[in-house]
Order: C-alpha cells, then structure tokens, then sequence
C-alpha cells in the first residue's frame, strides 16, 4: 500500500512561516530551512527581548531621576531613601516623567522630602 502524506497541510505549514519571514534578507526569506531557522531564532530573541526592555527602561529611569536629583544638591540613592522614609509612594516612571517633562513638580517632591 503507498504511503499517505498529508501534502496540503505540510505545504500550509511551510507557507505560513515563509509569509512570517518575508522582508528577511536573502535566503532567509525564501529558503525554507534557513527561514525556519530564522524564525525561530527571532521567537528566542523576542522571549528574552520582552524581559531586557524592561530592564532598559527601569535603568533609563534611574538616570534621568538621578540627573535630576543631583542638580537639587541630592544623589539619587539620597533621594529614594528620603522617599521612602517620608513615605511618599511614587514610582521610578512618574519620577522620571516628572524630572524630564515637569522640573517644578520634580523639585516640590524634592524639597517635600529633604
């Protein structure tokens, strides 16, 4: 008895991962193998990518605090620890926003807490 292979599925399977990989250059875009390959590196880069950007955030956020808080006269671990003690709840984001986006609010917190 020949062989039964389900050509329509592998054939779909194969097209909608090279649809996911146009715009790739070279054989990554056309070559099967190579765009499988590829495509799954990118899921890999995706995975670890989601959890680096939040730290990349978090870091950019300490710097902007940081540069703000040194032109008050205060470092930023000054800054943070004066924060907490006085319990004021406000997190590394919304400071960071106000330190780039609202000086005066940055410094009112500032002078609240020193």
């Amino acid at each position: 008895m020949p062989r039964s292979v389900n050509h329509v599925a592998s054939r779909a399977k194969r097209k909608r991962i090279l649809k996911l990989t146009r715009g790739y250059y070279g054989a990554r875009k056309n070559v099967w193998t190579v765009a499988k390959n590829t495509w799954e590196k990118g899921l890999t880069y995706a995975f670890r990518d989601r959890r680096a950007k939040k730290r990349n955030f978090r870091a950019l956020w300490i710097q902007r605090i940081n540069a703000a808080a040194r032109l008050e006269g205060l470092s930023y671990s000054r800054l943070m620890g004066a924060l907490h003690k006085n319990g004021v709840e406000i997190n590394r984001k919304v400071l960071a926003d106000l330190a780039m986006n609202h000086p005066e609010a940055f410094k009112a917190i500032v002078n609240k807490v020193k």
